[in-house]
């Protein structure tokens, strides 16, 4: 009893006057929203005896009556079937239409639209297969009301396959469209390049190579992702799994300059991406295209050796900028981070006590009495999965008899690495007009917006690996709309930030007392830590997809009411202040 009524507290009986006919019994439902009262009507009760109206009524108000004469019979008259799982599939759906990306997809709906937005949604939701996606449609077996929503509950699996094609055909003018409204001319452009294993062996795009996900015992996949300093994505590129940066970073140069039009770009990547070769073959005389990267440890420690890059720079800031004769006309902004010194420095003992322990065992096989270790080759071949294991080689300094064997530190190569502990340094052609040293270092270190985007797509929220599909296409059309979901969730958490960990206050690079130091949280972030409330205490703050799942408990149903002259009807589940909030910084209309 107690549960029906909260479900019907916004509910209320309105009589409409009907001319020459007895009035309308209408059940109407209001809310509040943008300071203005909405209603709509929930069902046509005309039909339904005046006593149980007048329970309904009652009910409705709150008011005690016998059971007897109403509440009773009321439960006995109302019956709720197909209740689905609603208020997570329409926000997300109301953020799709929003945004812009449906109308980017297709101007016009069709058949083929809605069966790429139920992917979108579906990827967002559960992150499952395009099989799960016919599933979570199907009247049969559906949890949620996706297939209600979108008019597919009759949706087939190939058309699935036949809507991936489909949609792979508009990727190009998608993408071109997504970087006219996300990126600017002469604004940064963020390229990373990462890859997701595969099962299978039939797709030609399925090579072995070097594995991110360290899985060397599969074949892959390679993919980039082009975002804005906001992390926004606005294109993926997909290439064979044994394809790597240099093959990647000239199709991304050209991508962004020819298709996205951009003629004036900052282009920003780590220091495999946008290499000194790269640089030299594909940036350095593109007149309007400028690059912010860093120099890998080799050339760290070249410079630190011949006296570029000295200690003294740092007494009283953790940045200088230099120049070198081997950049000529590029900026080098050296940075050192204490802490990242301190733990490369206990990091690099912890192994060498490992590896001298290991070795230690190897003394201990060649002085046994029993079946001693001899030989050259065998002992060098027991030292060399040693040193190998760790990556301490350069580190040691071996003596290998064919009865012997000792080792030693290298203590002057040990000096000279430590030395360039802490340090990196950021390589650009951008000029000072344009960007100062701390903005150039906070440029480079917005790439953790394109691993964010990995980690999501990856792992937390949209599972694209594994990839099962056979064809070339298929596996080009998965991952784009992977890409796609990524793009809204990114919209979302961007609007749902008062309600998750996130800090809405993060200082800019220009407020911030050090760029080379981690970004600190807030104080208001702190509390949100502390106390896991909003700062007025009303709401909980909550992760992504907790929320997610708090939508989905507003459910879509059929309502049977026994003597009614029209059969049954629809209602959605009334939301809760919490789900009211989220559906507010959503924008997601209450009608939904």
């Amino acid at each position: 009893m107690f549960r029906y009524v909260a479900y019907c507290a916004a509910m209320y009986i309105e009589r409409v006057p009907n001319r020459n006919s007895p009035p309308a019994v209408l059940l109407r439902e209001s809310w509040r929203e943008n300071g203005k009262v909405r209603k709509k009507t929930v069902a046509n009760l005309s039909g339904l005896p005046d006593e149980l109206v007048e329970a309904l009524r009652a009910a409705l108000k709150g008011e005690s009556i016998p059971a007897s004469e109403g509440i009773a019979s009321l439960e006995k008259a109302i019956s709720i079937h197909d209740a689905r799982q609603h208020g997570h599939v329409a926000a997300i759906h109301s953020v799709l239409k929003k945004s812009g990306l449906l109308g980017m997809i297709d101007s016009k709906r069709s058949r083929e639209r809605d069966v790429v937005a139920a992917m979108i949604i579906d990827r967002i939701i559960s992150g499952d297969s395009k099989l799960a996606t016919v599933r979570h449609c199907d009247p049969q077996t559906a949890s949620t009301s996706l297939g209600e929503l979108l008019s597919l509950e009759d949706l087939h699996e190939n058309e699935c396959y036949a809507a991936m094609d489909w949609l792979l055909e508009r990727q190009d003018k998608i993408q071109k469209k997504l970087a006219k409204k996300h990126l600017a001319d002469g604004a940064p452009v963020l390229f990373d390049l990462s890859s997701s294993y595969f099962e299978g062996q039939c797709c030609e795009l399925a090579q072995f190579g070097y594995s991110r996900d360290h899985r060397g015992d599969r074949k892959q996949v390679n993919y980039g992702i082009y975002c804005n300093t906001a992390g926004t994505p606005v294109g993926v590129e997909v290439l064979a799994g044994n394809e790597s940066d240099r093959i990647a970073f000239p199709i991304a140069v050209e991508r962004v300059r020819k298709d996205f039009n951009h003629k004036n770009v900052i282009f920003i990547g780590d220091r495999g991406m946008i290499s000194g070769k790269a640089i030299d073959e594909y940036l350095r005389d593109e007149e309007g295209a400028d690059w912010i990267t860093a120099l890998n440890a080799a050339s760290i420690a070249k410079l630190e050796r011949c006296g570029s890059i000295q200690l003294t720079f740092f007494d009283e800031c953790d940045l200088a900028s230099i120049t070198h004769p081997d950049y000529p006309d590029e900026r080098l902004v050296v940075c050192r981070n204490p802490d990242l010194a301190k733990r490369r420095s206990k990091r690099r003992e912890a192994l060498l006590q490992a590896t001298e322990k290991l070795l230690a065992e190897i003394i201990k096989k060649v002085e046994r009495k029993n079946k001693p270790l001899r030989g050259k080759d065998a002992i060098g071949v027991e030292v060399g999965k040693i040193i190998n294991k760790k990556k301490m080689a350069k580190h040691f300094n071996l003596t290998i008899e064919d009865d012997t064997f000792a080792f030693d530190r290298n203590e002057e190569k040990i000096r000279s690495e430590s030395a360039t502990d802490g340090l990196y340094v950021i390589r650009s052609s951008v000029d000072k007009t344009r960007m100062t040293d701390q903005e150039l270092v906070a440029n480079y270190k917005n790439l953790e917006m394109v691993e964010r985007a990995f980690r999501s797509l990856k792992s937390i929220d949209l599972n694209v690996r594994p990839i099962y599909h056979r064809l070339d296409n298929r596996v080009r059309a998965h991952i784009f709309i992977c890409m796609l979901a990524y793009h809204i969730e990114h919209q979302m958490r961007s609007q749902l930030a008062p309600l998750l960990f996130a800090d809405e206050q993060k200082e800019t690079a220009a407020e911030r007392d050090s760029v080379v130091d981690p970004v600190k949280r807030s104080d208001s972030a702190k509390k949100k830590d502390q106390t896991r409330r909003t700062p007025d205490g009303q709401h909980p703050i909550s992760s992504f997809r907790d929320i997610l799942n708090t939508l989905s408990a507003i459910t879509r149903s059929r309502v049977k009411v026994e003597g009614h002259k029209k059969g049954d009807f629809k209602t959605t589940s009334t939301p809760t202040p919490y789900q009211q909030k989220i559906l507010e910084l959503l924008g997601a209309t209450r009608g939904m």
